[in-house]
């Protein structure tokens, strides 16, 4: 479980990609970051779920929750994953992999992620993101 907050400026509108960040700050370019002051960042996972993910035949569930409002993204693991990034965490419709990459494949970007969850944590509403994972036989 990760614990982190929205910002003024969380616009929500990046077309491939979201982002959770430890950073505090959130400037108006960052249009796929939709939380800030995360509990953690790639490096932070713990190693048995980043074994986990990084393998091609894994499949991510994560659950995002603010202002009572939850979504819920698929995301694909990936063997070429590194998780070493120490501030970020991010979600991709695309299958490019770097340190930040969580997820690939993710049924979910900034853009289409509920406007309802968006508005909240443009607010500053606390969110809850819930990761689990399994590899498919």
């Amino acid at each position: 479980m990760i614990t982190c907050h929205g910002h003024a400026h969380v616009r929500g509108n990046h077309r491939t990609t979201f982002e959770i960040t430890c950073e505090d700050e959130l400037s108006l370019q960052g249009d796929c970051i939709i939380g800030v002051a995360a509990d953690k960042g790639a490096a932070d996972l713990a190693d048995d779920f980043c074994s986990l993910l990084a393998d091609d035949r894994a499949i991510l569930t994560t659950r995002l929750q603010a202002g009572g409002i939850t979504c819920e993204i698929r995301s694909r693991g990936s063997s070429r994953m590194t998780f070493d990034h120490p501030t970020d965490l991010v979600w991709r419709k695309s299958d490019f992999v770097c340190g930040r990459t969580i997820g690939i494949g993710s049924d979910y970007v900034a853009r289409t992620l509920p406007r309802e969850l968006i508005e909240s944590l443009s607010g500053g509403a606390e969110m809850i993101v819930i990761m689990t994972a399994y590899c498919e036989e």
